[in-house]
C-alpha cells in the first residue's frame, strides 16, 4: 500500500550514496530514496516526482545506464502482468514526471536487480541506487502490447549538475510563465490533430474506410463520420509525415486496430490481420491517393517484434 508519510524531498538523502544497496522497498523508504510502498513513480502532479524504480514491470522500458526509456504507470493487470488499458499523462505517477521534466526537479532512479516472476516482477536481488537524473522529455505512443503508453528519456546527471526546466507544451507561448505552463498542460493533455491533410484524405475518399469499406454515416443528410491514419506515426518517437502518401481514410474501428498493430499491409496492398495471419481485405485505393510504400514498411517494421 502507498505510504506519503514523507515529505517530497528532491535530491540524494543524507547518509546515502550513489551505488548504495538495498533489500527491499521498507529499506529505501526508511532512508527516504522512495515515498511510496508498492507504486514505481514516488510524486503527485502536485509536487512532481522525486524517484522512480526500475523493476522490468513494462516490456517497452530501455536502459542504457546513463540514458532511460521509461515507462510510466497505470494500464497494466496487476494479476496477469498484461497491458489491459491504456496510459494517460494525467495519471498521478505520470502528471508528476511531467512536472518534474518543466519545473526542473531531478529524479532518484533506483534499480531492482535480478528480476523474477512472469506476473508479480520481484527484484529477488534487492535494489541498487543509481544517482539523480533529469527528465529530458516525454512523449505518447503505442506500445508493444497495442496499448497508449507514456515515454520519458530520463538523462544522468553528472556530480554537482543541475536539472534544468524544460518547455513541456510545444503550444505555450514565450511569455507563458513556466509552472503555469507545466500545470496546464498536465491539466488539458491536448493531444488532438486535424490537419488540412486529414481532411483532405477523408474528402478524397468520401469518408469510405479503405479496409473495410465501410461509410459510417451520421446524419439524415447523408454525412459520414472517418477518420485520417497516419500510417508512420507522427512525432516523436517515428516522425512520420503529415502528407497524403503517409496517411489512410479509416472507420473508427480499423483505425484503432491499424494503430495498434493487430492489422499490417503488405508491399501488394493486401491486409493482413496480425494477430492470426489471416488476409482482411484488399486496400481500397483510387487513383488521385498515391500511398507511400516507405511508410506501410516502417509501420510492419515498427510491430514486427510485438509481444502479444
Amino acid at each position: 500500500m502507498a505510504s506519503e508519510s514523507k515529505q517530497v524531498t528532491f535530491g540524494t538523502p543524507d547518509g546515502v550514496s550513489e551505488g548504495d544497496w538495498f533489500k527491499g522497498h521498507n529499506d529505501l523508504h526508511a532512508v527516504g530514496l522512495h515515498r511510496f510502498l508498492g507504486r514505481g513513480i514516488s510524486g503527485t502532479a502536485k509536487t512532481g516526482a522525486d524517484s522512480i524504480v526500475l523493476s522490468g514491470g513494462y516490456i517497452d522500458d530501455k536502459d542504457d545506464g546513463d540514458e532511460i526509456i521509461y515507462t510510466g504507470e497505470g494500464g497494466r493487470d496487476r494479476d496477469t502482468g498484461h497491458m489491459v488499458a491504456d496510459q494517460s499523462l494525467t495519471d498521478e505517477g505520470n502528471a508528476a514526471l511531467v512536472v518534474s521534466q518543466g519545473l526542473g526537479y531531478p529524479v532518484r532512479v533506483i534499480e531492482g536487480l535480478e528480476i523474477k516472476g512472469k506476473t508479480r516482477r520481484r527484484a529477488t536481488g534487492g535494489y541498487r541506487y543509481r544517482g539523480l537524473y533529469q527528465v529530458a522529455d516525454h512523449w505518447m505512443t503505442n506500445g508493444q502490447e497495442g496499448f497508449r503508453i507514456c515515454r520519458f528519456q530520463l538523462l544522468k546527471l553528472a556530480p554537482g549538475e543541475e536539472a534544468k526546466p524544460q518547455s513541456v507544451d510545444p503550444d505555450a507561448g514565450e511569455d507563458t510563465d513556466l509552472e503555469e505552463e507545466v500545470r496546464r498542460y498536465v491539466a488539458h493533455n491536448r493531444l488532438a490533430r486535424d490537419s488540412k491533410v486529414a481532411r483532405e484524405i477523408k474528402a478524397l475518399h468520401n469518408n469510405t474506410c479503405q479496409i473495410c469499406s465501410l461509410r459510417l454515416v451520421i446524419s439524415p443528410m447523408g454525412e459520414a463520420y472517418a477518420e485520417a491514419a497516419h500510417i508512420q506515426a507522427l512525432g516523436k518517437p517515428h516522425f512520420g509525415r503529415d502528407r497524403l502518401q503517409n496517411v489512410l481514410c479509416l472507420c473508427p474501428n480499423c483505425h484503432t486496430r491499424f494503430d495498434r498493430g493487430a492489422l499490417h499491409i503488405t508491399d501488394e496492398f493486401k491486409v493482413i490481420d496480425s494477430l492470426t495471419g489471416k488476409f482482411v481485405s484488399e486496400l481500397r485505393r483510387i487513383k488521385s491517393h498515391n500511398i507511400g510504400m516507405e511508410f506501410i514498411q516502417k509501420h510492419r517494421e515498427r510491430w514486427q517484434d510485438r509481444s502479444i
